[in-house]
């Protein structure tokens, strides 16, 4: 069985939430899923915009409108067969590669990377373990030896 694991990533060491999904399933309904359970995390509208930073997958008017909905500024590129593009920031879309760093990290752990458990509880609970030892790996100054 194929999994995806739509995934909010805050940086390279900290997730703000996942799913799992069927390989099947996609992106942009998971990824509204995730939202939706997210919700805003902004204390006050005033406050400076949280941007969110898609992928084409998910570039979908109604993914975009969600994201608007709860107070994000979506970054994302427009299919490159849409008739009315929008205009993006390029430079802040290269950040996209974050999330994809977490991704490489969880699949440093071998039993995410193959997939072992059958149960769904199972593989997200080592998910969310491996997300937290990666979260604390984050606060050890690099100067201390690692085993």
């Amino acid at each position: 069985m194929t999994t995806k694991i739509p995934m909010l990533v805050a940086d390279t060491q900290c997730a703000l939430g996942c799913i799992l999904s069927c390989g099947e399933a996609s992106d942009a309904s998971n990824g509204r899923l995730l939202l939706d359970t997210i919700g805003s995390i902004k204390d006050s509208p005033e406050d400076s915009p949280l941007y969110l930073v898609m992928d084409r997958a998910s570039e979908d008017g109604e993914t975009r409108l969600l994201a608007f909905e709860w107070g994000y500024s979506p970054v994302v590129p427009p299919k490159k067969n849409r008739k009315h593009p929008w205009e993006y920031d390029q430079q802040l879309y290269k950040q996209r590669n974050e999330v994809e760093r977490m991704f490489r990290r969880l699949k440093g752990f071998r039993r995410i990377g193959t997939r072992y458990d059958k149960l769904d509880l199972m593989f997200s609970m080592y998910i969310y373990l491996a997300l937290c030892v990666i979260a604390f790996g984050s606060l050890i100054p690099r100067s201390v030896n690692r085993l």
